[in-house]
């Protein structure tokens, strides 16, 4: 795998599968073209970077968002009354369910699914919380090479109101929604998506979202779609991440997936949240 020498940022990486802290940058400077290209690769190579102890208001998150991608709104949740494209996550102490507590890529729903997403912490529990990420371009290649050939000719259906996922909403519906039904979009997607950037294969597919194989009977698609969802979470696939205060998360929704970790009940959570505008997965 090729390394990336960065002559702006300094890169730590998580883990051995993905995932890279980008030390000593403080996203609400003016950063110079250089350093974001290089932030913006490192984004590409490592699938999620991180930053910490960051200080960021509303504007000034939106207004770096903007020097990576371009931000789009959220469809189930509110945005801040001043910029709709920052989605407010709070799950407050008495709350039982955490937003998007599964194994997820996010909103495969859409036929344009975010190329990416940014997340920022504003309250963190005292302990718990993490988030983890899983290389979805090591889930395919591990794959075998019959499972690869048939994969490679499907495409399937994903939902937005698939039970386990609409349930992970509910709590945070309740403080800010957009009075929007679980269960109007969906979007049909190859299962072995070609990243437009990188050119590498990465298995599209989650248990949150994905239903069947089209063409196939969900009762026919669900042995092998069980065995996928197992095998592209394998730990040796994902990284662990560990909240604070101010730290930033920019993963690469067209390889990764993640799942925030619901084990801090009695305390409360609050991150901002911005999507960017993708494409069609090819």
């Amino acid at each position: 795998m090729k390394v990336t020498e960065y002559n702006n940022i300094k890169i730590k990486k998580v883990s051995g599968a993905l995932g890279a802290i980008i030390e000593n940058i403080q996203l609400d400077k003016n950063l110079d073209g250089n350093t974001l290209n290089e932030i913006y690769d490192a984004f590409l190579e490592h699938q999620v970077i991180f930053f910490r102890d960051q200080n960021l208001n509303p504007a000034s998150l939106l207004s770096f968002s903007k020097k990576i991608s371009t931000p789009i709104i959220y469809p189930f949740i509110k945005g801040l009354e001043s910029f709709p494209e920052i989605t407010p996550i709070l799950k407050k102490e008495k709350d039982v369910n955490n937003f998007g507590g599964i194994w997820h890529s996010d909103t495969t729903y859409l036929n344009e699914p975010p190329k990416g997403t940014m997340l920022y912490a504003l309250e963190v529990p005292e302990f718990g919380g993490d988030t983890e990420f899983s290389n979805q371009y090591l889930a395919y290649e591990t794959l075998s090479d019959g499972m690869k050939l048939f994969l490679e000719k499907q495409k399937a259906l994903n939902i937005s109101g698939k039970e386990k996922a609409s349930l992970t909403r509910s709590d945070v519906l309740k403080h800010s929604s957009a009075n929007i039904e679980s269960n109007e979009f969906e979007a049909v997607h190859p299962v072995i998506r070609t990243h437009p950037e990188t050119k590498k294969k990465s298995l599209y597919i989650n248990e949150a979202h994905t239903t069947h194989f089209i063409g196939m009977t969900e009762d026919e698609s669900t042995p092998i779609l069980k065995f996928l969802f197992k095998h592209q979470i394998k730990s040796e696939f994902t990284c662990r991440f560990k909240w604070e205060k101010g730290s930033v998360a920019i993963w690469d929704n067209r390889c990764t997936m993640h799942n925030p970790i619901n084990d801090y009940h009695g305390y409360r959570r609050l991150m901002h949240r911005i999507s960017f505008k993708g494409d069609k997965p090819f």
